[in-house]
């Protein structure tokens, strides 16, 4: 949902007005829940670890990006009609990618990250922040929106940062629905 909503305020954007089309913002909605597919080759006692991880825990983690954006890859080749798995492909592979180029795996830096991990990014950060975690509590939307804002243009697009806080009521709104009592 918060991938939708980025996609669709970055549409009316004038130099995103030609290539985030309705099909695009559909596409996004439908890949971005594949974004950590990846995970499923990560032990859960890494995923599920209560304190810190180690630094090779941590290395364990960032092959989530791998796995799913190979898997996807396996998936994409055997259809003819490269539809919403090419996006989720993209997702996979670079959504911890970050704009300064200090993200994984590749260390891919500002506009060479695909758009759709661009956004998917910021989308999972939000979530991850604004939700309880074995490891940790949530936050709430407020401070949520500062980090972001401290981020933008280091670790996060500063297009899709504006489109996030163009649109944080939405936010706010599914950040509701999602968390029963609320962010």
């Amino acid at each position: 949902e918060y991938s939708k909503i980025i996609a669709r305020e970055m549409s009316d954007m004038p130099q995103f007005k030609d290539y985030i089309t309705p099909q695009y913002v559909e596409d996004i909605y439908q890949s971005s829940i594949l974004h950590d597919i990846g995970k499923v080759g990560i032990p859960d006692a890494v995923l599920l670890k209560k304190g810190r991880l180690t630094k090779e825990e941590y290395e364990q983690i960032k092959i989530h990006t791998l796995i799913g954006g190979r898997t996807l890859s396996e998936i994409t080749r055997k259809f003819k009609d490269q539809t919403f798995l090419t996006i989720a492909k993209e997702i996979a592979y670079y959504h911890h990618e970050k704009w300064n180029g200090k993200g994984y795996p590749n260390q891919l830096k500002g506009e060479k990250i695909p758009l759709s991990a661009r956004m998917v990014a910021l989308a999972d950060v939000y979530d991850a922040l604004t939700s309880k975690r074995c490891y940790k509590e949530k936050m709430n939307h407020e401070k949520a929106k500062q980090i972001i804002i401290k981020d933008k243009g280091e670790l996060f697009d500063p297009d899709v940062v504006d489109a996030f806080l163009a649109s944080e009521k939405s936010f706010i709104e599914i950040a509701k629905e999602l968390h029963s009592d609320g962010v």
